[in-house]
């Protein structure tokens, strides 16, 4: 199950990052890539870091598992849970791939305080405002019952802790700063990973300009 699950990383990974990156190169010259937010040491700045060390968890988990140099969790290592794993991480890629397509030239990997692109709130966007974070998480969460080692579980905790971070710390004050009412609106309506779980209270926020405004998600 350690290979079949390196696999399902590797392609998620490839798909998610990079043929996304490509695709969004070719049609506006831009990759996509932001980078982290705040400086060293803060905690938007740790929220990206807890991102990286989670992606960097995901790969390593299923290479140790097969090099044999760490155990499973015994009450985690049975062959139905990795079977649901691998249903899981299954939807989660197909689900990531989904929602990224619908955020079309908006898609985004961080946050630049100074650009502005479309507001996306249509498609899986209408479930939740950070759909691919969601997706990622499931994808994720999957993988880890495949391979239940301490590798995968503390991988698995870390990005749930950096997107939260992340969300809450830089992208929902960014997109309440430069987008106001419409953003407002949207959050008060939409939950932030799930269906109506995290909608904020309608509040009247002045939007700093006019035009289209955007989600990071």
């Amino acid at each position: 199950m350690a290979a079949i699950a390196l696999g399902v990383y590797v392609a998620w990974a490839g798909l998610a990052f990079g043929w996304r990156a490509i695709v969004l190169h070719r049609r506006t010259g831009d990759s996509g890539f932001r980078g982290f937010s705040g400086t060293a040491g803060s905690v938007e700045w740790w929220a990206g870091v807890l991102f990286v060390v989670a992606i960097v968890a995901g790969l390593t988990a299923p290479i140790a598992d097969l090099a044999g140099l760490i155990e499973p969790v015994g009450l985690l290592d049975i062959v139905w849970i990795s079977v649901v794993g691998l249903v899981v991480a299954s939807a989660g890629v197909a689900g990531t791939l989904a929602a990224q397509f619908a955020m079309g030239d908006s898609w985004r990997v961080g946050v630049d305080p100074g650009e502005r692109t479309a507001l996306v709130v249509d498609g899986p966007f209408t479930l939740a405002r950070n759909p691919i974070f969601s997706m990622m998480v499931l994808t994720a969460g999957g993988l880890t019952l495949m391979v239940p080692n301490l590798v995968a579980l503390a991988g698995f905790a870390g990005l749930i802790i950096g997107l939260e971070l992340q969300v809450r710390l830089v992208e929902e004050p960014y997109l309440s700063r430069v987008h106001g009412p419409a953003y407002a609106a949207y959050s008060a309506r939409v939950g932030r990973f799930v269906p109506t779980i995290g909608r904020e209270r309608a509040t009247a926020t002045p939007a700093s300009s006019t035009g289209p405004t955007a989600t990071r998600s």
